[in-house]
């Protein structure tokens, strides 16, 4: 096995778009001949579009686009601008009116970082033509731009996050992963140690989410004692891989691939997260399913660290790589 950059795996295009004085961004991930797709859902509280539509009992064999988006549920307006920068290029699915452009989307809560600015489909139609270019970077862009771990006790004491990603190969098979780290907990490095996350009042260390969840209940308030504060974290993402699946094959592959999730985020999946994994087949190497599963989980975990790694220092919220 041995690492690539995502951008080798042929079949797709992607792309950022940011604000950055307004601490939001979206990524585009665009297969332009189509590709089959998977979700798993795990978070208490997804901001989503067009999921049911990757359901394995659903119609449609293939998607066109996959949209992370910061704005909470607000960013999924985005991906109407994916849908008409598709629409003009001839890329959908194939009607008697016309090609209809499918886009599954997940987001981010990043509202009140910077100015508050929301991403609108002028900044999703950005984030496509910069995918022409495969133009993308890790830490604060596109939909990492506003992104933060480490929120249990409040935005006083969390850490900057980004956008990850990493990619490997094995013999023919590649696999990779873009994700956006906006998690509740605490990002593990590969010993388990606390590598971005909550912060103690003294700023001195790490507080670790978990030991303040199990040691002080009932004692210190957190986001799930608190009425209205409602899902306000999530970790979304999307594995590509040049195997070759059907979706319901890919619905495992992203089921599989989201214990990368578990690995280094603790705690994670909780009712004020809205984790959610996409899984997309964009190549017709013959790859056997729970090989690859394995492997997506590997390279989540791998972005996940990337992505607090890569993270700077921004709207006053300090970083691990300061």
């Amino acid at each position: 096995m041995k690492e690539i950059k995502l951008t080798d795996i042929e079949g797709f295009r992607i792309g950022n778009a940011q604000n950055s004085e307004g601490g939001t961004g979206c990524t585009v991930v665009i297969c332009p001949e189509g590709a089959p797709c998977g979700v798993d859902v795990r978070g208490g509280g997804p901001a989503s579009r067009e999921s049911e539509l990757l359901n394995p009992t659903a119609a449609a064999a293939m998607i066109h686009a996959v949209l992370l988006s910061g704005g909470s549920a607000y960013g999924l307006d985005a991906a109407g601008g994916v849908m008409k920068y598709l629409e003009e290029h001839g890329i959908g699915f194939d009607t008697r009116i016309c090609k209809v452009p499918l886009v599954a989307a997940s987001c981010i809560y990043d509202l009140g970082c910077g100015d508050n600015v929301r991403p609108d489909a002028a900044m999703g139609y950005a984030a496509c033509v910069a995918a022409e270019n495969n133009d993308v970077q890790e830490g604060n862009h596109g939909a990492g731009t506003g992104a933060s771990v480490g929120k249990l006790c409040g935005p006083q004491y969390m850490m900057k996050s980004g956008l990850g990603m990493y990619a490997v190969q094995c013999g023919d098979l590649q696999v990779g992963v873009v994700v956006v780290v906006n998690a509740v907990g605490d990002v593990l490095d590969e010993q388990n140690h606390i590598i971005a996350g909550m912060r103690t009042a003294d700023n001195t260390g790490f507080a670790d989410t978990r030991r303040v969840m199990l040691e002080e209940y009932g004692v210190r308030p957190t986001l799930f004692s608190q009425r209205g504060v409602g899902t306000t974290n999530t970790t979304i993402g999307a594995v590509i891989t040049n195997g070759k699946f059907n979706k319901s094959q890919l619905k495992k592959i992203a089921a599989l691939a989201s214990n990368g999730i578990v690995r280094s985020i603790r705690p994670v999946n909780t009712t004020a997260d809205g984790d959610s994994l996409y899984a997309l087949s964009v190549g017709a190497v013959s790859a056997e399913l729970s090989t690859t599963g394995t492997i997506a989980a590997y390279v989540v975990e791998h972005a996940i660290r990337r992505a607090v790694r890569n993270a700077k220092a921004a709207y006053g919220v300090p970083a691990a790589n300061a």
